[in-house]
């Protein structure tokens, strides 16, 4: 049986604010279980909900360098809808009420945990087939792998894909403050690996060392790869062009279901949608203080 491992910042229904957040929750559930052992590894954030806390078991704690500093990594894990949850937990970098903060201290904190997905994985003996890393905030576990655990038999094996969602959203800082923050080697500062216009490009170093490359769509896999939607990023795409390819978002039917939805006020399924989209609209239009008007074309963003 395969083993996957997903990383990310956000997995709904613990923590989402917005499209990540979504797919890393539904995708999971998605996979032939009887092919894939699939597992998610998330921050255990002080703003995830109390009743998920609480079901929250501890499973290890150890001790970890990050650069020259000492830390402290706690997983926890729970079971839910099939699939195994872990959350690293650390006081100083997942206290508060919001999963982030402004770039200076994002960076160290989604450092610290690409970093701790590695570490925990010894402790547990999951030694996954691939780790799928989710946007910038976990773009440093191929970049770790690579650089520090490659020699390791454990790690040997294991393969990355890196996700882009957000292009825009690049975790970008000083060279010199990201060596300090890792202890990554010099080497791996130059123009075709972390290096990006003078500094340090967390994505960047995803993309250059991840396995594969995937992103939400096949259009939009070649638009990123031409200087007006690469973000800056073009030419190290197209350098991995043989390893990019799209892949269309999909939904869980379980939560989008008009059927069965608590936020419409109106149920309809394949039969019944005629009626129930028009009363829905209308008790929109009314909600919002638009006109009640069956033929007014309606938007909504």
């Amino acid at each position: 049986m395969k083993k996957i491992l997903f990383a990310s910042a956000e997995c709904a229904p613990f923590v989402k604010t917005g499209g990540l957040g979504a797919v890393v929750g539904s995708l999971p559930k998605q996979l032939n279980h009887k092919k894939y052992d699939v597992r998610v590894v998330l921050p255990d954030y002080h703003c995830i909900d109390a009743k998920w806390r609480e079901q929250m078991e501890t499973l290890v704690t150890f001790p970890m360098y990050l650069g020259w500093r000492m830390q402290t990594v706690t997983v926890k894990t729970l079971k839910y809808e099939g699939i195994v949850y872990y959350f690293i937990e650390n006081n100083f970098y997942f206290c508060g009420d919001s999963p982030y903060y402004d770039m200076w201290v994002d960076i160290e904190k989604f450092s610290y945990f690409s970093k701790a997905v590695l570490e925990m994985l010894s402790y547990l003996e999951f030694e996954p087939d691939i780790i799928h890393c989710h946007d910038w905030q976990s773009s440093l576990v191929p970049v770790f792998l690579k650089a520090f655990y490659y020699a390791d038999p454990f790690y040997r094996n294991i393969k990355t894909v890196m996700t882009i969602h957000n292009l825009k959203f690049q975790g970008i800082t000083e060279i010199e403050r990201l060596k300090d923050i890792t202890g990554l080697p010099d080497d791996m500062f130059t123009y075709d690996k972390l290096e990006y216009n003078n500094s340090a490009n967390l994505l960047k170093g995803g993309l250059v060392f991840a396995d594969k490359i995937t992103t939400v769509s096949k259009t939009y896999a070649e638009e990123i790869k031409q200087p007006e939607y690469g973000e800056g990023l073009d030419s190290v795409l197209q350098h991995r062009s043989a390893d990019l390819c799209g892949i269309v978002n999909g939904i869980d039917y379980d939560i989008y279901n008009p059927s069965t939805d608590k936020y419409i006020p109106c149920h309809y399924d394949d039969k019944t949608f005629d009626k129930g989209k028009k009363k829905n609209k209308a008790s929109l239009q009314a909600k919002t203080g638009l006109p009640k008007k069956r033929t007014a074309f309606t938007l909504g963003i």
